[in-house]
């Protein structure tokens, strides 16, 4: 045999060892999500990212994928749960997911979100819940009132990590906004206040002055006595009666208990948590919704409160 042919069989060999070892590679199985987000960047930058999500990829899968089709970004839908390493690299460069709007709307718990999310969307209530308690740093008030696009098929699991993580860069820029840090307790805090002000508020003009009341009454050691806070988790749209608040003994029930509830009612909007941070001048300790106004009548005591109660009989 010649030296030409030695190399040539040689090469060859290589050559075949190499296709044997990619072929087993791209056909070894990879567990995955139904539905995957994407950012956008290079082929390295997204296997760098998937194997950050522990997603069993490995430097070779960059060029696997640039080979491929240039990876798409956003929610990918992959449809099996395990499936070959190649027919994952190659859904990323094909498959779209189709989105749902999703609405958590400004004044809402996130326990009846979540309830509501579990009927339209198919999912778990209870893994809902449970996940967000997991992932959140507050119990309630952390999910930022937005409409989110959704991909069918997305498992409890990463839904709540995808609006957990969304939530969590907003407080973050919005904190830094007005002081230019982010603080975590002390902004949590306001959230406490701001989610009080976001029920009991007839609109966003009212929000300052409303914070108003809250803390000229913390001031004074005076319980809140304020319906919304008894609009805690499921009971986010009931009518407070009188009889409610005779047999709510939880520590959100302001009539019985002096100072703040325990954490946020729902989840408030910007404008009440700036609202929150500089509420307004006053002397207003009571509130009362006028009937023809829709609108609160604020009063700075007791008696002339009683003159607008009256008003409205």
């Amino acid at each position: 045999m010649t030296n030409i042919k030695k190399i040539f069989f040689f090469i060859s060999a290589l050559v075949l060892i190499f296709l044997i070892s990619l072929f087993a590679h791209l056909a070894r199985p990879i567990d995955t999500s139904r539905v995957v987000f994407i950012p956008k960047g290079s082929s390295g930058e997204i296997i760098s990212y998937l194997a950050r999500q522990n997603f069993n990829v490995s430097k070779i899968d960059k060029y696997i994928l640039a080979f491929l089709g240039y990876a798409q970004s956003g929610w990918i839908q992959i449809g099996s749960t395990r499936l070959s390493k190649f027919e994952f690299l190659y859904k990323l460069t094909t498959a779209k997911a189709a989105l749902r709007d999703v609405t958590l709307l400004p004044g809402e718990t996130s326990e009846y979100f979540l309830y509501e999310i579990s009927k339209n969307l198919g999912l778990d209530y209870d893994k809902l819940v449970r996940n967000l308690h997991a992932s959140a740093p507050i119990k309630e008030g952390f999910l930022v009132p937005e409409t989110y696009k959704i991909p069918l098929g997305m498992s409890e699991e990463h839904f709540i990590y995808y609006l957990v993580n969304l939530s969590k860069k907003e407080h973050e820029n919005r904190a830094k906004k007005i002081f230019g840090n982010f603080d975590e307790k002390r902004w949590y805090d306001y959230i406490i206040i701001a989610s009080i002000i976001q029920k009991e508020a007839a609109n966003t003009a009212e929000m300052p002055i409303v914070a108003s009341v809250i803390y000229n009454r913390l001031k004074k050691n005076m319980p809140l006595q304020m319906d919304g806070t008894l609009n805690y988790g499921l009971h986010s749209h009931e009518i407070i009666t009188p009889a409610r608040i005779r047999n709510d003994f939880s520590r959100f029930n302001t009539y019985k208990f002096a100072g703040l509830p325990p954490s946020a009612i729902c989840n408030p909007s910007f404008a009440a948590i700036k609202a929150a941070i500089f509420p307004q001048k006053s002397d207003y300790l009571y509130f009362v919704r006028d009937k023809a106004t829709s609108a609160h009548k604020f009063s700075s005591t007791y008696n002339e409160h009683i003159k607008a109660v009256n008003k409205n009989k």
